[in-house]
């Protein structure tokens, strides 16, 4: 089975790699980005970085736009856009999803999906959205001026100039859902790619430019996190940063972003946990806890990575998924066998097996031990790990990796103390046919996202959010794009009351 990239990826690859400000494609003057394929551990292309100087152009750019040709279009023709936009996202699928294996390893299938169902299906749900933004009007209670006729109305405005930071798991879907409701409620965008998998970026920049977008509505700038990142976050020109990343870089943002008090919303860590109570439905349970864990390699923030079985079901269950996650192979993300690709590089291949070490001197119990696979490629298999405790390092950190931790518990009140005893509060999932204790469960965990019999259940109509460490504000659906209006109140005095 071949995995060399399709003759079309290949001419991407080989093509330029640019910034887009102000609607032209600029050279970036700042550092060399060398972007590895993390499956084969040589280099796809390069990519130019921007410098400070055309940050500032692009953040001018959309600046001018917000205030321009983008602001002098109606909701509607906002919509008409991003829908076509959307249109131009399916018709591209194929080679958008091809880059996004190569850039970051995920399965094909996995990459070509994030395309066609999630990032297609945010433009199409937020340009509905377009052209329905609107406020309220009502008679305050004046006590202070009995006498007089007021009538206040609400206006909803965009918020301004966002900055919007991705990171490199699931490029696609990350990006529409920072630029989907931005433009959908008027604002302006300036995108900056994870160094990591900056390649789809690009070709989000060239459906805009085809979809109509005007210029400078919309901009590309690649960079480092430290450099064009921290500069971002403290850029007095642009109104919010919208960011996904780890909860680590999340509070660097916030500090920031002091200096214009500009609004933020992050999407942070997690350690989402999986919770089976006895009279779970046990074949189901086996293999959808082992992949709200190892999906994406574990590479994602929604990741079930605390699996808390209870004492009566918990060998069954746990040597159940240990024999599931035994079948997914291993390999490259073009390969159509594969179900688990590798690390995004050989940094985060060592964090792991260095978490996985440390479990084990604090008591964990390998019952599947994670293959590291020689050979070019950051791979590595699926670990389980059996007697960890509340309080383990494995138990309380955000591990990024295929690495599941399973809790034995007796009691409600004691899986929900240690279900929330960790500073995340991202998802979550609980697994019984009773409903009443589902319900009760799923309130008691403190997360933005909480399944029942499910883990992971987005859709472009739910938010989806943190609590505590895990994150400020909601993204998907209406909540995701109320973080880009803001509300002003016009009073207006009609005279005397008759």
């Amino acid at each position: 089975m071949t995995t060399a990239p399709s003759a079309a990826a290949r001419a991407f690859l080989d093509g330029p790699h640019r910034l887009l400000i102000g609607g032209e494609w600029v050279d970036g003057q700042g550092r060399t980005i060398a972007v590895e394929n993390p499956a084969r551990e040589d280099a796809l292309t390069e990519v130019r970085a921007a410098s400070l100087d055309q940050l500032d152009q692009a953040v001018s750019a959309a600046r001018s736009a917000l205030h321009g040709d983008w602001s002098r279009l109606g909701g509607r023709d906002r919509g008409v856009i991003l829908s076509r936009f959307a249109d131009l996202l399916e018709a591209r699928a194929d080679l958008i999803g091809e880059v996004m294996t190569l850039d970051n390893g995920s399965p094909l299938a996995s990459s070509k999906m994030v395309v066609r169902h999630l990032a297609a299906e945010l433009f199409r749900y937020y340009a509905g959205w377009a052209s329905k933004i609107a406020g309220d009007s009502f008679q305050p209670s004046l006590t202070a001026r009995p006498t007089l006729d007021i009538m206040v109305a609400t206006v909803r405005e965009p918020i301004g100039v966002v900055g919007a930071i991705v990171p490199w798991n699931a490029p696609p879907g990350m990006i529409a859902l920072k630029m989907a409701p931005a433009l959908a409620a008027g604002c302006t965008v300036v995108l900056k790619t994870a160094e990591l998998a900056p390649l789809v970026g690009d070709l989000f920049a060239q459906i805009w430019i085809d979809a109509g977008g005007p210029a400078g509505a919309f901009n590309l700038v690649h960079g480092h996190g430290e450099d064009i990142g921290a500069a971002m976050a403290a850029h007095p020109l642009i109104d919010k940063i919208a960011f996904t990343g780890s909860t680590a870089v999340g509070r660097k943002i916030v500090d920031a972003a002091t200096g214009n008090l500009k609004k933020v919303s992050l999407e942070l860590g997690g350690k989402s946990p999986v919770i089976v109570f006895p009279d779970a439905d046990l074949d189901a349970v086996i293999p959808a806890a082992a992949m709200a864990c190892y999906l994406s390699t574990g590479q994602q923030c929604m990741a079930g990575s605390r699996l808390f079985l209870h004492a009566d079901i918990h060998d069954r269950v746990a040597e159940g998924v240990a024999a599931f996650a035994k079948t997914l192979t291993v390999g490259d993300g073009l390969d159509p066998d594969t179900v688990l690709g590798p690390m995004i590089s050989a940094r985060q291949k060592a964090r792991v097996l260095d978490y996985i070490a440390i479990a084990r001197a604090e008591g964990a119990t390998p019952l599947l031990e994670s293959d590291v696979i020689d050979g070019p490629g950051h791979f590595i298999g699926p670990a389980l790990l059996t007697d960890v405790t509340p309080g383990m390092r494995i138990e309380q950190e955000e591990v990024f990796g295929p690495v599941l931790s399973v809790i034995r518990f007796d009691d409600e009140d004691a899986v929900i103390e240690a279900v929330n005893g960790t500073p995340y509060g991202l998802s979550g999932s609980v697994w019984t046919r009773d409903i009443a204790r589902a319900l009760r469960v799923a309130k008691r965990v403190d997360s933005g996202q909480v399944g029942v019999n499910i883990h992971a259940a987005m859709s472009a109509e739910t938010p989806f959010g943190g609590n505590r460490q895990s994150g400020w504000g909601r993204e998907f659906g209406r909540d995701g794009l109320d973080g880009y209006l803001k509300t002003k109140a016009i009073s207006i005095n009609l005279g005397p009351k008759p």
